[in-house]
């Protein structure tokens, strides 16, 4: 049996500041480091940053590898994005 489903609006993007591919799918673009954190393991540290996405709210951030992101994306820390 199919129940009644209510939308939020709020969650509704606009579809013009979304560029979809052919294959119904996008490309997320990191907008800001908001934060950084080290994590100690027993033999390594692992420095990781907290990423703002376009599209996504603040509470949606990610932590992602911080070599990685310096890797694709070394403009975000050039340009004084890291929060230290």
């Amino acid at each position: 049996m199919l129940k009644k489903c209510i939308g939020d609006p709020s969650l509704i993007l606009p579809t013009e500041s979304v560029r979809i591919n052919d294959s119904l799918s996008y490309e997320e673009i990191p907008i800001q480091i908001l934060d950084r954190q080290v994590r100690r393991l027993r033999t390594k540290d692992i420095a990781s940053v907290k990423v703002l996405w376009r599209n996504q709210f603040v509470e949606e951030a990610t932590w992602e590898a911080e070599k990685n992101m310096k890797k694709r994306y070394p403009h975000l820390f050039e340009s004084g994005g890291n929060a230290d």
